[in-house]
């Protein structure tokens, strides 16, 4: 299932690339190779797979970490709560639709079916992976550390502090435009951190960076709080920063 998703977000790269579209015939043929490539994958998970149940189950909500008025007063309970199971939830059960249409269509040899839902799937499973991401890098303020160890010193090493880095950062995530994401990733390549944005739930990994820190600009995270400025959820969301969540995920991505 995991090269299914993998196969739907890199379709849909591909078809937003500029220079693909400059070719309708390169198009027409990469799309009908990877189909391909996702069709055989796709056959040989099935097949050892007993039923559809096991596939979708595979997809679910996760349990927040604390309580949904843990991170008062910068994130208000009803904030948190209608975001987890209204928001994320949705993302959740549209990702096993569209997943399950996709099994459906991949048994009957429907490739023209399967590339439509990959939309759908980038999307919703972009979403599911940002927010899964997203809670965990939250803490409650009574348990709030600052960053420390070889985080502390990259940080210091590329944006000179703490502040500078949290200047950085909040001016990029603020001017994204409509809804998206603010990101820390590591970059395997170099070995530094890089501040970035990614639209709408596009998920970081399809630049190629690691996710260690993600802040939601979708309206739906500060709006009832908020209201329409933006800047001051994300003066207050570093109040709950989780830094040991961020720290974790940087080990991790070294290895």
């Amino acid at each position: 299932s995991s090269y299914i998703v993998i196969s739907a977000l890199y379709i849909q790269t591909h078809f937003s690339h500029r220079v693909v579209h400059r070719n309708k015939d390169f198009l027409v043929c990469v799309t009908k190779m990877l189909a391909r490539g996702l069709l055989t994958a796709a056959r040989e998970s099935f097949s050892a797979i007993p039923s559809m149940s096991r596939l979708i189950s595979t997809v679910k909500l996760p349990d927040l970490p604390y309580d949904y008025g843990a991170l008062e007063p910068y994130i208000s309970g009803q904030i948190m709560e209608l975001h987890h199971m209204k928001h994320h939830a949705a993302y959740v059960a549209n990702l096993n639709k569209a997943l399950e249409q996709q099994a459906e269509a991949e048994a009957k040899g429907d490739v023209s079916k399967i590339i439509t839902l990959q939309g759908a799937i980038k999307f919703n499973g972009g979403g599911h992976i940002n927010h899964d991401i997203f809670w965990t890098n939250l803490v409650p303020p009574k348990d709030f550390e600052p960053p420390s160890g070889e985080l502390k010193a990259l940080i210091e090493a590329q944006w000179k502090s703490l502040d500078n880095f949290i200047n950085t950062f909040n001016a990029q995530t603020a001017a994204v435009q409509g809804s998206g994401w603010g990101w820390l990733g590591y970059n395997k390549g170099t070995g530094r951190l890089e501040i970035t944005t990614m639209p709408n739930q596009d998920p970081l990994s399809v630049t190629g960076l690691v996710p260690l820190l993600g802040v939601d600009v979708w309206e739906h995270a500060y709006y009832l709080q908020y209201k329409n400025v933006r800047p001051d959820y994300l003066k207050a969301i570093w109040n709950v920063v989780n830094w040991k969540n961020v720290a974790d995920r940087l080990v991790a991505a070294k290895k």
